[in-house]
């Protein structure tokens, strides 16, 4: 290619193919939306660690998506190559959380939407799945449950702490039980009646009982 060609091409001509007008309505409404995917992410959180980070990178990705997808469009031979140069590209963070995957993918979907011209699609898409989220999620038809660790020294120890958790508790499951000599140890999960603990001394200060622990269990469990 001689001095001559680099003017000849057609570099020039791309660089109205998108008008300024477009990437800023297109940039615009990203970050708009992106806006309310980060809310709604926040409002829907039930981690154990909340991470800003994640929140504003789904703002980015909003916005880096649709001006990956204008530049796209406005270039077949552009998009060949940006295929290639997607392609050999890693992720290495781990999702802990699977309600965060349907935050990455909404977002990227917004973006390619909002390049690909179909705004209505893309707000009042955003809006329904916003509510959708907000239902679910924030929906509890049941009461949080915990764990109450138990420790006793016998087995006749073991009987009277169990039926004392079961006329305080609204219920009780047994999930895991360990024995060795002189020491029973239970895990039981439990729904309370109230919010009042209270209980949880009186059984560690039962004869024959060690000890007694109430954690509270944010895993996952069918109602």
């Amino acid at each position: 290619m001689t001095f001559n060609d680099i003017f000849k091409s057609s570099f020039l001509e791309n660089i109205s193919a998108v008008t300024v007008l477009d990437m800023a309505l297109t940039l615009v409404l990203a970050f708009g939306i992106g806006l309310f995917i980060f809310f709604i992410y926040k409002k829907t959180y039930r981690g154990v660690m909340y991470s800003s980070s994640f929140g504003v990178t789904l703002i980015a990705l909003t916005m880096i998506t649709s001006q990956v997808i204008l530049a796209v469009t406005s270039n077949v031979v552009l998009s060949l190559g940006m295929v290639g140069a997607l392609s050999i590209v890693r992720f290495r963070t781990a999702i802990k959380e699977p309600l965060d995957i349907a935050f990455l993918f909404w977002s990227i979907a917004v973006g390619i939407i909002l390049a690909a011209g179909l705004i209505p699609l893309a707000v009042i898409g955003s809006v329904i799945i916003g509510v959708i989220l907000l239902f679910f999620v924030n929906k509890k038809s049941h009461k949080n449950p915990y764990i109450i660790v138990l420790s006793c020294k016998d087995h006749a120890a073991e009987t009277e702490a169990m039926n004392f958790v079961n006329a305080q508790t609204e219920r009780c499951v047994v999930k895991s039980k360990s024995a060795q000599n002189g020491l029973i140890e239970i895990n039981m999960e439990v729904r309370l009646k109230d919010e009042n603990t209270d209980f949880v001394n009186a059984l560690s200060a039962m004869a024959g009982v060690n000890s007694a622990a109430l954690v509270s269990y944010n895993g996952d469990y069918m109602g």
